[in-house]
């Protein structure tokens, strides 16, 4: 295993309402020195991602519009989580504000990193099993419309024009194959 830069020097070049952009100075084992951008979180308690399971042939999805794109997409619920909630409390608290389910079941798959080069955010990948109707106020400036899909045909799924993210179709993708040993 490599050895670890040395973090010579960090400091802030850059704040939003939800992130934050830290330059850092690293020096290599070889002698190297070289200066890096990374992109944090704002709250710093990382995020979920939620896979709602209907039954073993749906998922509940949600049709939400997303700035980067300037479109309305198709993802699965996800959310930051709140300081003082464990990972499945914010799973289940986003899946009733974003989808209008509660889960009796959750079960947390792994951890992603989104853009692990430049970017420190954490997304938990929660398998969300034994559905029920339950609704909390979400953040959302409209409502959020929640779209049971197809999970048994997940290459259709993926390959619609309106499913777009890579860490939804990562997440249902492994969600699927960790159901396949784990039930």
């Amino acid at each position: 295993m490599p050895t670890k830069p040395e973090i010579l020097k960090r400091h802030t070049v850059a704040r939003s309402r939800l992130f934050r952009a830290d330059e850092l100075h690293l020096r290599f084992s070889n002698g190297e020195e070289r200066i890096y951008e990374k992109l944090v979180r704002g709250n710093g308690f990382g995020a979920v991602l939620v896979i709602p399971m209907l039954d073993d042939q749906r998922v509940v999805m949600i049709r939400e519009y997303a700035a980067g794109i300037h479109d309305y997409h198709l993802a699965l619920p996800k959310g930051a989580i709140d300081k003082g909630e464990t990972v499945l409390e914010a799973a289940n608290r986003e899946l009733k504000e974003e989808a209008g389910y509660g889960a009796r079941r959750l079960e947390l798959l792994k951890q992603f990193y989104l853009s692990p080069a430049y970017m420190e955010h954490r997304i938990n990948v929660v398998l969300a099993r034994d559905l029920y109707p339950a609704q909390l106020p979400g953040d959302e400036p409209e409502p959020i419309e929640a779209v049971p899909c197809d999970f048994e045909d997940l290459l259709s799924l993926a390959m619609r024009d309106d499913v777009y993210e890579g860490r939804t179709i990562a997440a249902l993708f492994l969600a699927r194959e960790w159901l396949k040993v784990h039930g």
